[in-house]
């Protein structure tokens, strides 16, 4: 992905220097994208951690349980994203349903992708007799695992970038009309949605008995993004057809949809916090 030395230009880094390419592989005429590539990579990590979580006594499911929740959780990230997309930030796509398939061409929103895989989860947990906030719980300390590797796509394809700064680590993204030196804000998201979430919660769930909690780790989960989002959109330039809601409103479209997101977290903390730990005992064990 890193090809040749960083050079830069006026003083900031040239993003046409870093040698990146959108996409990874070439095979003939199949073009295979370091963007597709994220979304394996963060749904096989984030599958194989799951595992991990799940070996510590009383989970709230089993093995098998786990490979059948990684179908549904796929298929709400991909529908509820691509849907979330078309609603918050493109709807004229719904007059060309044929647009909306295309998959390759548009953007994912998050905030979609996590209502659709919320969905899957309450319908997977249903389907096996589960408790729908303890599965919450567990998937949402995974979820920190996609968020890295996306934002980290999200960079090499040279898109979403921050607003222009005479920062030193500025870069000059490919595609700016003024030209102008940028934050590199996917990365300000991959540290803090991706490296710094996911630390949190793996600390909450593995030295306190936040697990026993239903709802705490999926509360911090809401919380803590929300957080991220709102404050990395101060950095982040607006997608360019949503410039004027972003100037009538005084906020991006990515910060009004963390706000539901930041009131919910806050609930379920507060809500499994007065709860009283459930001891092993009192939680099923899956078979």
């Amino acid at each position: 992905m890193l090809a040749g030395r960083v050079q830069s230009l006026d003083s900031h880094i040239a993003f046409a220097s870093l040698g990146l390419s959108p996409i990874a592989i070439s095979i003939g005429p199949l073009d295979i994208r370091w963007y597709s590539l994220a979304y394996i990579a963060g749904i096989m990590t984030g599958w194989w951690y799951l595992l991990r979580l799940l070996a510590k006594p009383a989970a709230p499911m089993n093995r098998a349980q786990a490979d059948d929740l990684v179908f549904y959780a796929t298929l709400g990230v991909i529908l509820g994203g691509r849907l979330g997309y078309v609603i918050f930030y493109s709807p004229e796509m719904i007059l060309h349903p044929l647009q909306i398939l295309k998959l390759w061409d548009g953007g994912m929103s998050f905030h979609g992708g996590a209502a659709g895989v919320s969905l899957a989860l309450i319908l997977f947990a249903r389907r096996h007799g589960l408790e729908w906030l303890r599965v919450h719980d567990y998937v949402a300390c995974t979820v920190p695992i996609g968020l890295f590797f996306g934002r980290l796509a999200n960079f090499v394809n040279g898109e979403l970038w921050g607003k222009p700064t005479d920062a030193p680590w500025a870069i000059v993204f490919p595609g700016s009309r003024d030209g102008l030196a940028r934050h590199p804000s996917q990365l300000y998201e991959a540290g803090l949605e991706g490296l710094v979430l996911f630390a949190v919660l793996a600390c909450l769930f593995w030295f306190t008995n936040a697990r026993r909690r239903p709802g705490m780790l999926v509360g911090v989960f809401l919380l803590g993004y929300g957080l991220a989002r709102f404050t990395v959109e101060f950095f982040r330039e607006p997608d360019a057809h949503l410039v004027g809601f972003a100037a009538r409103t005084g906020l991006h479209m990515g910060q009004w949809l963390t706000v539901p997101m930041i009131a919910a977290g806050i609930y379920l903390i507060v809500a499994a916090w007065r709860r009283l730990a459930q001891p092993a005992g009192q939680i099923s064990d899956p078979h």
